[in-house]
């Protein structure tokens, strides 16, 4: 007899909830720090950001593993560790000019996107199957895309080819994290060494672009490393609670945060072709990840929708 996948709930009752609180909570971490991202992008170049940020992550990173012992930082997959390095800079870099040209609520088109993308460079990169569902939901994710541009593609701005080169290389990280996962590197290195990587980046090139900050925009910047050390910490404890392919879906609930912020911060009502591609890329995505739980209860996918791998 056959079993059936479990439910979100399935799991254990109590469990199940907990992991459903924990994703909402993560979701709206992180679309607040895109919100300060987007804030922040307004006024001060990338580097402003990202130099203190990545490297208040990176220490952040150094004190836990010093709690815990030592030794967490340390990774045998150095090559895969620095390709996701640079992939991560890359990605960081290539959001924060979308959210700085973008309305809130479109960037979300193309993260939207990044689990499918995932499910087919898990191919070639970790060995794993490429269903046909992959293919099918890519294509509906294109439409849900397309649905930006009333007019076609040649209408696609500079703050479109920006996300979708965040949605490429931020995908392409996580997929390296799942790889260099399978090395027995601690999660806790995946957090130090790409926000390593981006705060020395972007340090390089502060002196070129600082300007100088009030104390309320290096609070913000503060707050933005916070958040996304708290969201990632609340992401890793959910994928230990519940299967991938249960959470992948919910994070999905990142859209509604999005919107949210997008009316209550910035002024921006999204339009309709945006919440119509919205739709198709989540239906899309979320029936890959059913496609994909029929034949695994251990989830193929990376961890789901991230602007900051």
């Amino acid at each position: 007899m056959i079993s059936r996948p479990q439910s979100v709930l399935s799991v254990s009752r109590p469990v199940g909830w907990i992991g459903l609180g924990l994703i909402a909570l993560y979701t709206g971490l992180i679309s607040a720090a895109d919100g300060i991202t987007k804030l922040i992008a307004t006024a001060y170049a990338a580097p402003q950001l990202f130099a203190i940020s990545g490297l208040l992550v990176a220490a952040i990173s150094v004190v836990c593993a010093s709690l815990s012992g030592g030794g967490a930082l340390s990774t045998p997959a150095r090559g895969a560790m620095a390709a996701r390095a640079v992939l991560t800079v890359l990605a960081t870099i290539a959001f924060f000019q979308a959210f700085r040209l973008l309305p809130f609520a479109d960037v979300f088109v193309f993260i939207g996107i990044m689990p499918i993308f995932a499910g087919l460079m898990s191919g070639p990169v970790l060995g794993e199957p490429v269903r046909p569902a992959a293919w099918l939901a890519l294509a509906a994710g294109f439409v849900g895309v397309l649905c930006l541009l009333p007019s076609g593609p040649a209408t696609a701005g500079a703050g479109h080819l920006w996300a979708f080169a965040g949605a490429v290389t931020g995908t392409a990280s996580m997929v390296l994290a799942r790889l260099i996962a399978r090395s027995g590197t601690a999660t806790l290195a995946q957090v130090f060494w790409p926000n390593l990587a981006l705060g020395l980046a972007m340090a390089a090139a502060l002196p070129f672009v600082w300007k100088p900050m009030t104390a309320a925009d290096l609070g913000l910047v503060l707050a933005y490393a916070a958040l996304l050390f708290a969201a990632r910490f609340l992401l890793v404890i959910a994928l230990r609670l519940m299967a991938a392919y249960v959470v992948v879906p919910l994070l999905n609930l990142q859209f509604v945060w999005m919107i949210a912020i997008g009316i209550v911060f910035f002024g921006e009502v999204p339009q309709a072709a945006t919440i119509l591609g919205a739709t198709i890329v989540i239906g899309s995505g979320i029936f890959m990840v059913w496609d994909r739980s029929l034949t695994t209860v251990s989830g193929g996918l990376p961890p789901g929708p991230q602007t900051d791998p």
